[in-house]
C-alpha cells in the first residue's frame, strides 16, 4: 500500500520494534521458522510505537497522514521527517530487523500493503 499506511502501522501497532544496537559480527542467527518472523515483526512494532509515543512531532505526523489521501499523507510524513533526519535515521534503526530478517530467510515478512510501504519509507 503506501508509506503512510506502513506509518500509520507503527503508530497503531502494525509493525513491532527492535534496539537500536548495531548487530555484531557474533550476532545470533534469524529465527526464519514462522514464529520466528512474526516475533522479529512484533517486537519491532512495540518498538516503533514506543518511539512515536516518546516523539510527539513524529507521532503527530503520523496519525494526521493516516486521514489524509495517498499523495498528501506521503508528502506530509515526508515533509515532518525531512525536517528531522535524526527522527527519520532513528526510527529507519528500529524498523531494520524486518528487512534483515526477509534478506536472511528470503521471506516476505509484512502483508503487500505495509511491504510496499515498508520499502519506500526504508529507500527514505
Amino acid at each position: 500500500m503506501t508509506f503512510v499506511r506502513f506509518a500509520s502501522a507503527c503508530a497503531i501497532g502494525g509493525l513491532a520494534a527492535a534496539t537500536l544496537t548495531a548487530p555484531s559480527a557474533m550476532a545470533e542467527p534469524q529465527d526464519c521458522s514462522p514464529a520466528g518472523i512474526a516475533g522479529t515483526v512484533a517486537t519491532t512494532s512495540t518498538s516503533a510505537k514506543a518511539y512515536l509515543a516518546a516523539h510527539p512531532g513524529a507521532n503527530q505526523a503520523v496519525m494526521t497522514a493516516q486521514n489524509q489521501p495517498r499523495g498528501e499523507a506521503s508528502a506530509t510524513l515526508r515533509n515532518y521527517f525531512g525536517s528531522n533526519p535524526g527522527e527519520y535515521n532513528d526510527l529507519r534503526g528500529i524498523l531494520a530487523p524486518i528487512g534483515n530478517a526477509q534478506d536472511e530467510c528470503h521471506v516476505q515478512a509484512l502483508p503487500p500493503d505495509l511491504a510496499s510501504a515498508y520499502s519506500e519509507f526504508m529507500a527514505g
